[in-house]
């Protein structure tokens, strides 16, 4: 495979892993706040961001994919942390704002957002979005012997 292939096909991995890191970031976000709420455990939320550390680990093995993931994740984060109002309008126009925030739902049937809380809104306001999106970003930009041992 050419370097331009792989570059193409990390660019669509990259911004194919955006989607589930952008949710999944969201429910962790989501059951620890339940758990802070409850005073008790949250290990959904452990789960939760254990997916996200397994995504972004294999993208920052591509650095393609680690950059089209980590620039938008870092641009909504930065977004979040300037600008509430509109990072709240964004959120408000993304896939299943409308149904509660996740495309899954809570056993119990409720939606996981908070009436008028878009999906996105509180990983985004604490920050998570950003540091996510800056991880990948710098991992990108590494010289090659110091990526991950999975990008060698």
């Amino acid at each position: 495979m050419n370097h331009g292939t792989r570059q193409v096909m990390g660019a669509v991995a990259g911004l194919a892993a955006l989607i589930p890191i952008y949710y999944l970031t969201e429910a962790a976000a989501r059951a620890l706040r339940a758990g802070v709420a409850t005073f008790g455990p949250a290990p959904s939320g452990l789960a939760y961001l254990g997916a996200v550390a397994v995504i972004v680990t294999v993208l920052t093995a591509w650095p393609a994919a680690a950059l089209f993931c980590g620039v938008p994740l870092a641009s909504a984060g930065l977004l979040f942390a300037l600008d509430l109002d509109a990072a709240l309008g964004a959120a408000g126009r993304l896939p299943w704002a409308g149904a509660g925030g996740l495309p899954w739902s809570r056993p119990d049937g409720e939606p996981w957002a908070q009436p008028g809380e878009p999906p996105g809104t509180l990983a985004g306001m604490t920050g998570l979005y950003l540091l996510i999106g800056a991880l990948l970003v710098l991992s990108a930009l590494l010289p090659v012997r110091l990526r991950a041992i999975l990008g060698r």
